[in-house]
């Protein structure tokens, strides 16, 4: 069985689309991979912020 991706709710038989196609789908999945990566380090970075707003409320005089 041929591997098969779907784009926009097509199907498509990879081993048919150019060269060219091929390339962009794979600059897709990496940009994909880097837009997980950078919303991880958001996550991250925001429950830093978090903590350090709470520890900035414990410092201030009542």
């Amino acid at each position: 069985m041929a591997n098969r991706v779907t784009i926009d709710g097509r199907e498509y038989d990879l081993e048919k689309l150019s060269d060219a196609a091929k390339s962009q789908l794979g600059n897709i999945q990496v940009t994909d991979q880097e837009i997980a990566r950078l919303q991880q380090q958001l996550a991250i970075a925001q429950t830093a912020r978090q903590a350090y707003a709470r520890a900035l409320q414990e410092e201030l005089p009542a």
